[in-house]
């Protein structure tokens, strides 16, 4: 199937598709049905409609548009979405993860603009030219999707699906829900009652998918207090805009199961949104196997594991203070110079979660300390003087770690005990760019048998655009114990810093 960047489809490859029902296409476009007004997912159980009753749509919110209505038998609201790999202009791929986060939920197209640095006029001609939509109608087709999710998946009250979704009002809910779907939000439930102590919504994914090699990947990395992996699932703390709770995810194939605590009702667009980015739910494996197993030093490496993700971050500037601190030592040395940070400065709180009762501190508060106090906990004079710079950087806005990600690259090196490494550290995880490359890594070195950072580089170019999985493999084809800087300094803005002794 071919996609371009305006979005346009191969209405034929996308038939062939979906009458094979293939699951690799999943959430790339959407079918219409003309007769029936009723748009799915290519790999609805249903009977497959004749060809010329079809018509195709790269996004949800175009079938809606255009009048259909999403099917409720296989749900394309649980549709997993599609990983960034440059495929729209920064300033449109920005808006859409602000809208996707639940932005527009509290604040309007003017303040998403800003943010952006545009005017609100041209976000719109921008993101209709590109998406032929508008962000409120994006922001409308978001808070509907999870609306029907929470609807079918939860026992919360409609009026408190309603509000979790992002609508202000419950009267302007039922009348666009039935609008939208031709029923009343109160026909859908499944479930009937009060809400319970949590809150379980279903995150789909493209198969395969290599959960044991991410929780893996992630338990060696658990800072106690605030995650832990127990029983084949992944728990945290969460504070979000000083709303509080806890998370739960384990994985009950064909899609992981979270849980979460009722205190983040509110929030549930902005964990939603992170919980699919700590976990890479949106890749798209078969694409990045075809690129990365044509090539003789990843081949058997993708046989072996064809579902490997890239692990993101739930929080951005926890995994960036994270990444300076992992430079030159081990994840075991990292890990516990986070905890020692966390012990400091984290703020303690009482969830209701056994195990799980501290907060990362965030930019506000390591702005506020001096780098003496960072010293006295363990780190460099350099590597504390990174952190406070970072902290400072993120506190006043002038990074903004939601940016694109070669803005914020470009930003990061220009700070002091930032280079390259843990630049693009960050950008593969905290960013979830799939093309982001730690060219000084040493296991990569020895992975490639390249002697430098440049060698490397060379190396990789035949990847693009899915460096940062074919980074994953090599790492867990060396023991992916260490993910160290080039033993030379980084070299940062043009000139040579140490990155952290």
């Amino acid at each position: 199937m071919t996609l371009s960047l305006k979005g346009s489809l191969d209405s034929d490859s996308c038939y062939r598709a979906m009458l094979a029902r293939d699951g690799r296409f999943d959430g790339l476009f959407f079918v219409a049905v003309k007769t029936t007004g009723v748009y799915c997912r290519p790999i609805c159980p249903a009977r497959t409609p004749a060809r010329n009753r079809c018509e195709f749509y790269a996004r949800a919110a175009e079938a809606e548009r255009a009048g259909f209505r999403a099917c409720f038998r296989c749900r394309p609201e649980l549709a997993p979405g599609t990983a960034s790999v440059d495929a729209l202009p920064s300033l449109v791929q920005a808006a859409l993860t602000r809208i996707d986060a639940g932005f527009l939920n509290e604040a309007s197209v003017s303040d998403l603009a800003k943010t952006l640095g545009v005017t609100s006029r041209h976000l719109r001609r921008a993101m209709r030219g590109e998406l032929g939509l508008t962000p409120v109608e994006l922001a409308q087709s978001r808070r509907l999707a999870l609306a029907k999710q929470l609807l079918h998946d939860t026992h919360l009250p409609v009026a408190e699906v309603a509000f979790a979704s992002g609508f202000s009002s419950l009267r302007r809910f039922n009348a666009l829900f039935q609008s939208r779907f031709g029923r009343a939000p109160s026909s859908v439930r499944r479930h009937n009652g009060a809400a319970r102590d949590a809150i379980a919504l279903r995150l789909d994914y493209r198969a395969p998918f290599d959960w044991q090699a991410l929780l893996s990947f992630l338990e060696k990395r658990a800072l106690s207090g605030i995650e832990m992996v127990d029983d084949g699932e992944y728990r945290r703390t969460v504070a979000i805009d000083g709303t509080v709770g806890w998370i739960a995810v384990r994985e009950e194939s064909p899609a992981l199961t979270a849980r979460l605590s009722l205190s983040l009702t509110p929030k549930l667009p902005a964990v939603v949104d992170r919980l699919r980015a700590l976990f890479d739910l949106d890749a798209q494996p078969q694409r990045v196997n075809e690129v990365l197993g044509r090539h003789r030093r990843l081949a058997s490496l993708v046989r072996r594991r064809p579902g490997l993700r890239v692990p993101g971050a739930f929080d951005r500037f926890e995994l960036a203070v994270r990444a300076i601190l992992g430079q030159r030592v081990s994840v075991a040395a990292a890990t516990t110079l986070a905890r020692r940070l966390v012990d400091r400065f984290g703020l303690r709180i009482d969830v209701g979660m056994p195990g799980l009762d501290r907060l990362f501190p965030d930019a506000q508060t390591l702005a506020s300390v001096e780098v003496e106090e960072l010293v006295v906990v363990g780190l460099t004079q350099t590597r504390a003087a990174a952190i406070a710079a970072l902290a400072r950087a993120v506190s006043d806005g002038a990074i903004d770690l939601a940016r694109p990600h070669q803005e914020v690259v470009d930003r990061l090196v220009e700070l002091p005990g930032i280079g390259p490494w843990t630049a693009q550290y960050i950008a593969m995880r905290a960013l979830g760019w799939p093309d982001a490359f730690v060219a000084g890594d040493v296991v990569v070195h020895k992975a490639l048998g390249a002697r430098t950072a440049r060698e490397a580089e060379t190396l990789a170019n035949a990847w693009r655009p899915w460096r940062a999985y074919a980074v994953m493999h090599l790492w867990l084809s060396q023991s992916g114990e260490r993910h160290v800087t080039n033993k030379n300094r980084e070299l940062a803005g043009g000139r040579a810093r140490a990155n952290g002794r």
